[in-house]
C-alpha cells in the first residue's frame, strides 16, 4: 500500500482523547487526556507504559476497535474520520489475547483474513506468510491444536494477511520461549527492512532498548516523555559507580548515604553520581575515606527501565 506522499508519517494524532462512562453513578473515566503523537514512517516505535496508563485504547483506537471521544487519527495519510476504510487497511494488529478460531486452519484464517479487507486472490500471500513466520508444515491443521506459540505466529501472520503498512505488535513476546521470541525478533526486522512501520508495546524494556528508535511513554491516559531511544538514555544526570573492595561488603558505610549506595549480591558496592556536576575521582577518595580497600571499579550507565521509572514515577 502506498502513501499519499513520501514525507507524512505513518501515524499522527492529535488531541486524541477516550472517555469511558462509569457504570451507575459514578464519575467518568479519562483514558486518554488529549494524546499527541507522531510516528514515523519506517521506525520501530516503543510505545511504554504502566498498566493502566492508556496503551491499549490508544493501540484500539487505531485500529478502529474503539471510538474516540474526541481528536484526530491518521494512519499512512488516511483521516480516521474521512476515510475510515482506507485507515483501517493501513494497519494491522497483533493482540496480546490468543484469540483464534479454533475452527480454522492458518491457511483458511489468512484467507478470510485477507478477504475481509478485500485483497484479490490474486494478490494474497498466505503461504508465503504461513512459511515466514515457521507455520507451513501446519497450514492445514485446525488451529485448536496448535501450541501456544504456534498461536502466537498465527496472529502475527493475520496481522499481515492484508500487506499493512503499519504492525502493532501488543506485548508480542508475552510468555513465550526464548526460541519464539527470536523468530519473531528476526522476522520483525525483515519486515523492517522492507519499510513496514512497527508500534511496539511490551514489559520487556530490554527488548524495546534493544529494538526501537523510538520510544513514547505513556502514563495516566498522558505522553510523558517521546524521544529518540539514545536521548530518552541520555536525558537522566545519572551514573552509576560499582566498587569490588578486598572483602566483599555486606552493607553500605553511612559515610556515603548521600550517594544512595547499596551492596550488591555478590558483595559489590554501588554508587550513583551525576556526571554533570560528580568527580568519580573524588567519590574514590571518600570510598577510600570511608575505610573501603578498593580492588576494582567500573561504572554503569542508565538504562531504560532507569528512565521508565524516573518518569513514571514522577508523572503519578
Amino acid at each position: 500500500m502506498s502513501a499519499n506522499a513520501a514525507d507524512i508519517n505513518a501515524v499522527e494524532v492529535r488531541a486524541l482523547r477516550k472517555t469511558y462512562r462509569a457504570p451507575g453513578s459514578g464519575a467518568p473515566v479519562e483514558a486518554l487526556k488529549g494524546i499527541d503523537l507522531a510516528i514515523p514512517q519506517g521506525s520501530i516505535f516503543g510505545l511504554l507504559g504502566p498498566n493502566g496508563a492508556g496503551k491499549s485504547t490508544f493501540i484500539n483506537i487505531l485500529a478502529g476497535l474503539v471510538v474516540k471521544t474526541s481528536g484526530a487519527v491518521r494512519i499512512w495519510g488516511f483521516d480516521q474520520d474521512e476515510n475510515p476504510r482506507m485507515s483501517r487497511a493501513s494497519i494491522g494488529v497483533v493482540p496480546q489475547e490468543l484469540n483464534v478460531d479454533p475452527f480454522f486452519t492458518p491457511r483458511e484464517a489468512l484467507e478470510a483474513q485477507a478477504g475481509l479487507y478485500g485483497v484479490p486472490k490474486a494478490r494474497r500471500r498466505s503461504d508465503e506468510i504461513l512459511a515466514a513466520v515457521g507455520l507451513s508444515d501446519k497450514a492445514d491443521a485446525y488451529a485448536r491444536s496448535l501450541s501456544g506459540g504456534m498461536k502466537r505466529r498465527l496472529l502475527v501472520a493475520k496481522a499481515l494477511a492484508h500487506d499493512p503498512s503499519v504492525l502493532v505488535l501488543d506485548e508480542p513476546t508475552a510468555g513465550v520461549d526464548l526460541e519464539l521470541r527470536r523468530m519473531l525478533w528476526d522476522y520483525v526486522r525483515t519486515l523492517h527492512a522492507r519499510g513496514v512501520t512497527i508500534i511496539l508495546t511490551t514489559h520487556y524494556l530490554e527488548e524495546a532498548q534493544a529494538m526501537c528508535d523510538r520510544i513514547a511513554i505513556v502514563n495516566h491516559g498522558q505522553v510523558v516523555a517521546c524521544d529518540t531511544t539514545a536521548r530518552l538514555l541520555g536525558s537522566l544526570d545519572s551514573k552509576t559507580l560499582v566498587i569490588r573492595a578486598d572483602v566483599a561488603l555486606t552493607e553500605a558505610p553511612q559515610a556515603l548515604a548521600d550517594l544512595r549506595p547499596s551492596v550488591r549480591p555478590d558483595g559489590a558496592l554501588a554508587l550513583s553520581y551525576p556526571p554533570s556536576t560528580g568527580d568519580p575521582i573524588a567519590l574514590l577518595d571518600r570510598v577510600r575515606d570511608a575505610g573501603i580497600r578498593v580492588r576494582d571499579v567500573a561504572t554503569e550507565e542508565p538504562d531504560l527501565e532507569d528512565v521508565f521509572l524516573a518518569l513514571t514515577s514522577s508523572a503519578a
